[in-house]
């Protein structure tokens, strides 16, 4: 499908409910089971809201903020914007009143839409610093305050007022003025630091960033099913999961909440996916624990499958060369125990897309032996997203693709990427001196350190902003080695700090169901987790694991200190995006009093005290 001989996005939505009338389009729970929304019926949603928005009064240009989590509302919401002339403004669902209310004013949005009453009540509780709002909607019914009145979605669309011949014509007119050029959404940054700045994307830049990530993977099939679990507030999930499907006429699922994805897929079975680093690393993780339970026998099976497979894939993925009978030993173990594992995910998963930070090379390495391939790209919000992406054809474990057509990389001198495409965006809203900051002669400046090998494959090193100087002048990318400590499996996440400092230090967070079945081993007794954290059994089981992990690593890379923090970090406690990248200054900014311990003290002994927030001695 040729997505760049369309003007807009819903008019592609408006042939697709004609030509895939019957077909489901999204599905999402409610009471327990998954209902389903044909193109047809979707599409009738979508001119029923855009009817409701014009006679509220929003006009062409005009900005319409979305503070929802992933369902139907949302979906029906942007395209009832766009179909009516309007502006998207997504709000992640996690962020507070106080972070709504900036990029309600900052957009100018004079109608949001919620998602529930709590959503509702964090606007309620900033209602004095939003004055300029005018409605909100809501997608669920409850009572609001009386001074900041609420209706429904429902409402608003007048459901049971069927669209006239007239009125149909005259929001598909509507929908035939809008243009490639036209702003499709300003996408504000969740950003890891500094304030959230709006990204101005407009309908060419997601056509074309779908068209040429589709072109690249080889093509989407007819009857795909995406399970959508990332925020469609942040743009990957937006254009990969989301846009990508729908114009191809595929099946969006949405998933009940991020920690219901796993039993979701089960019920849902996909066949693709959308997702960050992590969820991969909690598939590898949970299958090793499997094993680890499992029988002698079981157990040795598994590990001569993983060898096998990764010869496989080598030979087959990376070197291309001949398989012969390793073909039927890969077959042999596929049958016995790789197909056994896809069934527990769903059974039918064709690939994952993954973005937002780089992934472990043996982790990816993992997910394509077991025959759920996940194909790395890389982009920003700034370029809707993807410039990069990995296929069947190409691929490097450890490397987020090639580029996409069209798209320019260079390196910078200090080796950060740069780049020009037609999916870059328009600029940040009412941010001149931003958009100039981030452009180099027509280049835009990723903040990415990079490197391009000589078969154009691109390999992300971290932020430029997060690089470690160390006091004797070493550089060092913390990402890869917080990802060596997350692959530990008593290891649920980890920070890594030692900027202008002597040595790198940690911050790590235990796997608490692999330290729990610790405790049992060894029949720790304890209160609670702030106090097994504390137990001197449990430092030196943490103090063996990252002595083993700085084996493998150069002096100057390994850990000295660390200390455990008993809770994993969070988006409620402001530690991760919504896309859960680590907020640094914020972690930081909690735990920095332990983090300078580690340094003061010479403290490998330091350990969280739930009391004072900061470092005690062993």
């Amino acid at each position: 499908m040729d997505l760049l001989s369309y003007q807009s996005i819903p008019a592609i939505l408006r042939e697709n409910a004609t030509k895939f009338g019957d077909r489901t389009a999204i599905s999402y729970k409610k009471n327990g089971i998954y209902i389903s929304q044909s193109y047809a019926q979707f599409y009738e949603r979508v001119l029923l809201l855009a009817r409701g928005l014009g006679k509220v009064g929003v006009q062409r240009g005009d900005r319409v903020a979305i503070f929802s989590e992933n369902r139907l509302g949302w979906a029906i919401s942007d395209f009832g914007i766009q179909s009516a002339g309007g502006i998207t403004v997504p709000i992640y669902a996690t962020n507070t009143g106080k972070q709504a209310a900036y990029v309600i004013n900052h957009s100018g949005a004079k109608v949001v839409f919620v998602s529930t009453k709590g959503q509702y009540e964090k606007l309620l509780a900033v209602r004095d610093k939003i004055p300029d709002v005018e409605l909100v909607i809501s997608y669920e019914r409850f009572m609001g305050h009386r001074s900041f009145p609420v209706y429904t979605q429902y409402q608003l669309s007048e459901i049971e007022a069927p669209l006239t011949a007239e009125e149909k014509e005259a929001i598909e007119r509507q929908i035939d003025a809008i243009r490639q050029e036209d702003v499709i959404t300003i996408i504000y940054t969740s950003g890891t630091t500094g304030v959230p700045k709006g990204v101005i994307l407009n309908q060419f830049n997601f056509l074309v960033d779908c068209q040429y990530g589709m072109q690249q993977l080889g093509g989407l099939g007819d009857n795909e099913t995406f399970l959508s679990f990332l925020p469609l507030s942040h743009v990957l999930e937006r254009t990969a999961g989301y846009y990508a499907a729908l114009l191809n006429g595929n099946h969006i699922a949405f998933a009940e909440d991020v920690k219901k994805v796993m039993e979701n897929m089960t019920e849902i079975r996909p066949t693709a996916m959308v997702s960050v680093p992590r969820l991969f690393e909690k598939i590898h993780s949970r299958i090793y624990d499997g094993v680890h339970q499992a029988s002698p026998f079981k157990r040795n099976l598994f590990h001569y499958a993983v060898k096998v497979g990764s010869e496989y894939v080598r030979t087959r993925y990376i070197e291309k060369k001949p398989l012969g009978l390793l073909a039927l030993k890969y077959a042999l173990f596929d049958k016995l125990v790789f197909s056994k594992i896809r069934d527990r995910f769903g059974g039918r998963l064709k690939f994952f897309i993954c973005g937002g930070a780089p992934l472990d090379k043996t982790v990816n390495e993992f997910m394509w032996i077991i025959g759920m391939p996940v194909f790395n790209g890389y982009g920003l919000t700034e370029t809707s997203p993807a410039v990069t992406l990995s296929s069947i054809d190409d691929v490097r474990f450890d490397s987020v693709g090639k580029a996409l057509h069209k798209v320019e990389l260079k390196l910078a001198e200090d080796g950060e990427l740069l780049l020009k495409g037609p999916m870059v965006m328009q600029g940040y809203y009412r941010n001149e001196e931003a958009t100039r900051d981030t452009f180099e002669d027509g280049w835009l400046k990723t903040g990415d350190i990079a490197r391009i090998d000589e078969d154009g494959f691109v390999y992300i090193v971290d932020r430029k902003k997060e690089l470690i100087v160390t006091a004797g002048g070493k550089n060092i990318a913390p990402q890869p080695l917080e990802n060596d400590l997350r692959l530990d499996k008593y290891i649920s996440q980890a920070i890594v700090f030692g900027d202008r400092k002597p040595y790198l230090v940690a911050l790590v967070t235990p796997d608490i169901e692999r330290l729990l079945d610790f405790t049992k081993e060894e029949k720790i007794e304890y209160l609670d987790i702030d106090e097994l954290v504390n137990n001197d059994k449990v430092k030196a089981l943490f103090r063996a694991r990252i002595d083993a992990i700085n084996k493998q690593l150069p002096p100057y890379k390994t850990i000295k200190h660390f200390a455990l923090i008993p809770r994993d970090f969070s988006i409620e406690g402001g530690e991760l995006t919504p896309t859960l990248k680590l907020k640094r200054k914020e972690i930081y900014k909690k735990y920095g009093d332990i983090v300078e311990e580690l340094y003061t003290r010479n403290g490998s002994s330091l350990v969280f005290h739930p009391k004072s927030s900061h470092g005690e001695e062993k």
